[in-house]
């Protein structure tokens, strides 16, 4: 059927997307980890977890569409094509790829227009952020996916960081899409000399403390001056308009302060 009136999602970014498309009518099940709008944890069933997924659940919501993320739920799509479900996957992994994913969900869905709308308003904003923040000092960031093992940012987040005014102290790592090839030890981490630290722990808290208690590391600017911060992992590690509206905005904030009182 098109468009498709049942739609699965899987991943949160694609729940986001729908609903600030108006389509949220045809959303029958989600990713345990939608939360934007707040509202969707009310309105629709939970099916999965992020590489898990109650594929027999799913199966009785008779949807009409699947929509998943990257290699990780790779198992998870095999197991729905065998049950002959129609499955989309998206694998955006930086800016360019997040605009691309709105504007594809549009098509899929039968609102290009408003996907297209969605997309340039989201690049306008992006554009105000970096002219905003392409004054004064470019602070060094060391932006921590997960700590052990420690893996620095995916393209998307270092993307923001620059916009927002900083620089990514691991660019060339963060073009890696896979998180095993994003992994830094300490002492590069030591060398990196971050000004600031930002931790985004998939879902767990940041613990500052014991990111300065590594060996080391009281020797880095960022832990020596007390720069570390937090950005919850819904803001930023979601690979959609989250990221690009509160993830980039928290991370101006955070480069401003510490513009401000260096």
């Amino acid at each position: 059927m098109y468009p498709p009136e049942r739609i699965v999602c899987l991943t949160e970014e694609t729940v986001e997307t729908l609903y600030l498309l108006g389509e949220e009518r045809r959303i029958v099940g989600v990713s345990g980890y939608a939360v934007r709008p707040a509202r969707v944890r009310k309105e629709k069933p939970r099916v999965s977890a992020f590489i898990s997924a109650d594929i027999e659940k799913i199966l009785a919501l008779e949807p009409d569409l699947v929509l998943t993320f990257s290699d990780l739920q790779a198992d998870i799509v095999a197991a729905l094509i065998r049950r002959n479900v129609a499955v989309h996957a998206f694998n955006q992994r930086d800016i360019e790829g997040i605009l691309a994913m709105i504007r594809t969900l549009g098509a899929l869905t039968g609102a290009s227009s408003k996907a297209d709308t969605l997309a340039r308003t989201l690049e306008a904003r992006l554009h105000e952020v970096r002219t905003r923040s392409s004054e004064g000092p470019r602070p060094r960031v060391y932006f921590e996916e997960w700590d052990e093992p420690m893996i620095s940012g995916i393209r998307w987040v270092a993307e923001l960081i620059e916009v927002a005014g900083g620089g990514e102290v691991f660019p060339e790592l963060s073009l890696n899409k896979n998180a095993k090839d994003r992994i830094v030890s300490a002492a590069d981490v030591i060398a990196a000399a971050p000004d600031i630290i930002v931790g985004s722990w998939c879902g767990k808290k940041f613990v500052p403390a014991k990111v300065a208690a590594r060996d080391g590391f009281a020797e880095v600017p960022a832990v020596r001056r007390r720069w570390l911060r937090e950005i919850k992992s819904t803001l930023i590690l979601q690979p959609g308009p989250a990221a690009l509206t509160d993830g980039v905005r928290r991370v101006q904030r955070i480069i401003s302060a510490w513009a401000e009182k260096r």
